[in-house]
């Protein structure tokens, strides 16, 4: 019987692509920040039932989270935006990093390609240096055709390895916040 063919990358939303790839790599908690730009993948991780989903606090609060289901056995992924990253130097160098916990982090970027907000701004331009400062990986997604493969990647990784990533969801993928003037 001949095999089917995958489909297309390029027919499917970016959102559609990460909660199919959390899925397909059986990443099952998903601790969140209410963000503008997540909000469709927000609403359809609630939707399916595979999910254990809700909104948290604050992103250290997620990190926490994932990091204690790890340790039970449950693989997670935390969502936020730019701006919450800056919370979470602490918590990734005294829990994800020492203890090995392969926390999956979706960032969806605020600071750049418009952005108004000189707070977002600021957080956009010291997020990389400091993930980099951890040593902690990171790509930033800005192509819907590589997406698929770096998330899967990157989440096979982090757990084979036992160390967190960043995927940083660029306003080029997501289409960012919509700013009027």
């Amino acid at each position: 019987m001949a095999e089917a063919a995958a489909e297309p990358t390029s027919s499917r939303a970016w959102h559609e692509i990460v909660l199919q790839t959390l899925k397909k790599n059986d990443i099952r908690l998903v601790p969140y920040v209410p963000d503008r730009v997540l909000t469709t993948l927000i609403k359809n991780i609630h939707a399916d039932p595979f999910f254990t989903t809700f909104p948290t606090a604050r992103e250290e609060e997620a990190v926490g989270i994932v990091s204690g289901a790890w340790m039970g056995g449950m693989r997670g992924a935390v969502l936020m935006q730019t701006s919450g990253f800056a919370t979470l130097p602490n918590a990734l160098a005294s829990l994800a990093l020492p203890y090995q916990i392969p926390l999956i982090m979706f960032v969806s970027e605020r600071g750049t390609l418009g952005e108004f907000n000189y707070g977002q701004s600021l957080v956009c331009r010291t997020m990389r240096p400091v993930l980099d400062s951890l040593a902690m990986e990171h790509h930033t997604m800005t192509r819907l055709d590589e997406l698929e493969f770096t998330v899967d990647r990157s989440i096979k990784q982090a757990i084979a390895t036992q160390a967190p990533v960043a995927l940083i969801l660029s306003p080029l993928l997501t289409g960012g916040k919509v700013f009027t003037a």
